[in-house]
């Protein structure tokens, strides 16, 4: 499934400061529908470069990380269960920054 990921707000920094990465993710486990969760869990292997506690908490982003599948907040389309279909546009932005 190809997908376009992009990384903003200081996440790009750990995935090798590249913001926007167009990848091939194939569904775990034998699912029929990739996921959100399955997503990160891909991200967390093969993306995150360095600092991955940065990134997420568990199997979910860290509070203050906004994420949007095709320009939709994902707080209302499932979160983790959201499924993706092929050519989704997944973004991560943190919201936290220093002062």
């Amino acid at each position: 499934m190809q997908l376009t990921l992009e990384f903003g707000g200081g996440l790009e920094l750990l995935c090798d400061s590249k913001k926007i990465h167009n990848v091939n993710v194939e569904q775990q486990n034998g699912e029929d529908k990739l996921t959100m969760k399955g997503l990160l869990s891909w991200v967390r292997t093969n993306l995150i470069k360095e600092r991955p506690e940065m990134f997420m908490k568990g199997d979910t982003v860290r509070p203050g990380v906004l994420v949007l599948v095709n320009d939709c907040d994902w707080e209302l389309s499932g979160q983790l269960s959201t499924s993706l279909e092929d050519k989704d546009v997944v973004v991560f932005i943190s919201t936290l920054h220093g002062g």
